[in-house]
């Protein structure tokens, strides 16, 4: 037996586990973030503040920079490991879920640059109950998608997938109240669509956290239930395959 041999390849191993572990630290960091700027975005409307708004939009940058950190790193890793069954599902997983977040990102960049038109016109506060709801609603999907990644939970993913029908059906109803009220009062039409695009972006949200749980399924047994429908899949299949 070689023992010199064995030691380093013991250590190769250690070194491949650490890297893997410091992408998920980073994709969870980064999760924080976003969680925040959704956070900040949506009370920059409601508490009418517009500079948080424009810290949000400011805050982007990083979002963006640590996406793109990210994704160098799983390239690295690829490269250099050639990652094979669920260390690939993981690194696959971690590169796509950062692609998400970014998007979320993006998203509440949305909402705080509707939000700042809204507070700088002084335009009332119809439509915000609607805003609330859902955005409280997404912004629990955003955490427990980031939960269910963080400890493998596709129990917890897959609730996940079915609370996303419930924030489109949120999302249909609000919209068409501001229809409604758009089209009885035609001095809103600027207001309403600005307040329009923020509850798309939240709708946007929940889709993308959508997204994370179900890459959350893809790591932890290999099942891609991409393009689904939520009550196609056998929940206690997936959870005892997990």
């Amino acid at each position: 037996m070689d023992i010199s041999s064995d030691i380093h390849s013991q250590h190769i191993s250690r070194q491949f586990n650490q890297e893997l572990e410091e992408l998920k630290t980073q994709l969870m960091a980064m999760g924080g973030l976003v969680e925040k700027q959704v956070q900040d975005a949506v009370a920059a409307l409601l508490e009418g503040d517009s500079a948080l708004g424009r810290r949000v939009v400011d805050n982007d940058r990083t979002v963006n920079d640590m996406q793109i950190r990210i994704d160098a790193e799983c390239t690295q890793v690829l490269a250099r490991r050639q990652p094979t069954a669920s260390d690939l599902r993981l690194v696959l997983a971690v590169i796509r879920a950062a692609s998400d977040l970014e998007r979320i990102g993006d998203e509440a960049s949305k909402i705080a640059r509707n939000s700042c038109e809204l507070i700088e016109g002084d335009n009332g506060s119809r439509g915000f109950v609607e805003v609330r709801m859902i955005s409280e609603h997404v912004r629990r999907m955003v955490r427990d998608a980031l939960t269910s990644f963080a400890r493998l939970d596709t129990e917890l993913a897959l609730k996940l997938v079915h609370e996303d029908e419930q924030v489109d059906s949120e999302y249909q109803s609000a919209m068409r109240s501001l229809m409604t009220f758009m089209m009885e009062d035609a001095r809103s039409i600027s207001s309403v669509l600005s307040l329009m695009w923020i509850l798309r972006a939240l709708e946007r949200i929940g889709d993308h956290a959508n997204n994370l749980a179900e890459y959350v399924v893809y790591l932890v047994n290999g099942m891609d239930i991409r393009h689904t429908a939520p009550d196609d899949l056998n929940a206690e299949a997936i959870v005892r395959r997990g």
